[in-house]
């Protein structure tokens, strides 16, 4: 048996924020070079658990939505550098969960009532998390919050993403990844939260599988990078959990992507309503933690392209 890598600091649940603030006091100064040991809150804060129910999802305070663990203050981060960060390791819980909140997520004008399925899974073996009648999804851990602190000054939510990172809900920011981000002020102050056992392209519900997971990642420093936006780059392939069977998929054709995203997956809940006799909540939430959204074309105008890829695997 290996022993347990040592990592030079650790930052614990009580650690944490609910928004970005530059004037947030750091909780670790980090050389480049050094290691960290995060441990997140799941996305609710504690508020969702294993023995909630559907009635708790209306009682959601989402001003407590999305705590970042941090922050972490780079020593000689300056504005217009860049912080790489490299996603060693996830050490996930064995649970989570999957919501629809009313008003919130990319077909709320069609599913208006509350959902909640609570996961659990094999946190050693991590094999893939069952759902529903024979729905089996394969899991990959990842930070769904992950970035800096803004140059703007005061307290600004941590739900949209920024230039700086932040929610944006990347399922390949994985194990290996190495994340380059624009720093906007001194140190760069960076935390870390909203980490999912699993999602797919676009979180089209508004969540995946929200599941409590530790990680460990190393800061280097890059700088004159100059970043418009963050970058990344992956540590190999990054859709092999998925892509064994094929897919069913499922297109929306319009002059906005938005309305085409909308037709595209409203499309895959019907499919899988009528093959798998599956509720249409149940099944647009499922499309939130496994299926991907793709921007199939943008250039044959007026009209542009979306499809949603569903993987055959869940259900074979």
């Amino acid at each position: 048996m290996n022993a347990p890598t040592k990592h030079s600091h650790t930052i614990h649940q009580n650690q944490s924020h609910f928004g970005w603030n530059n004037a947030n006091k750091p909780v670790v100064h980090a050389k480049p070079g050094e290691t960290i040991e995060f441990h997140p809150m799941d996305a609710s804060a504690g508020q969702i658990t294993q023995t909630s129910t559907v009635a708790d999802v209306p009682k959601l305070d989402f001003a407590r939505v999305n705590p970042v663990a941090g922050p972490v203050y780079v020593d000689g981060a300056e504005p217009g550098d860049a912080i790489k960060v490299t996603l060693l390791s996830f050490a996930p819980s064995g649970w989570g969960w999957t919501a629809n909140i009313p008003g919130f997520g990319l077909l709320t004008d069609q599913f208006k009532e509350p959902g909640l399925h609570i996961w659990k899974y094999d946190a050693q073996a991590m094999t893939p998390a069952l759902y529903g009648p024979g729905g089996r999804v394969p899991l990959k851990p990842f930070c769904g919050t992950i970035g800096l602190a803004p140059a703007e000054a005061g307290q600004h939510s941590i739900v949209p993403p920024r230039r700086v990172g932040g929610n944006m809900d990347i399922r390949d920011i994985s194990e290996g990844t190495e994340l380059y981000l624009p720093v906007e002020v001194k140190g760069g102050l960076f935390s870390v939260g909203d980490t999912h056992a699993a999602q797919g392209d676009g979180e089209v519900c508004g969540t995946a599988i929200e599941s409590p997971i530790s990680l460990a990642a190393k800061f280097d420093l890059v700088k004159g990078a100059n970043l418009k936006f963050p970058r990344f780059t992956t540590a190999g392939p990054v859709s092999r959990h998925l892509d064994a069977k094929g897919y069913e998929v499922t297109t929306g054709i319009s002059p906005d992507l938005m309305e085409g995203a909308r037709a595209a997956v409203s499309g895959m809940v019907d499919l899988l309503t009528k093959q798998h006799k599956m509720k249409p909540l149940e099944a647009y939430m499922l499309c939130s933690v496994c299926g991907d959204l793709r921007i199939s074309e943008i250039v044959d105008m007026p009209n542009w392209v979306v499809s949603f890829y569903f993987p055959r695997v869940v259900f074979e």
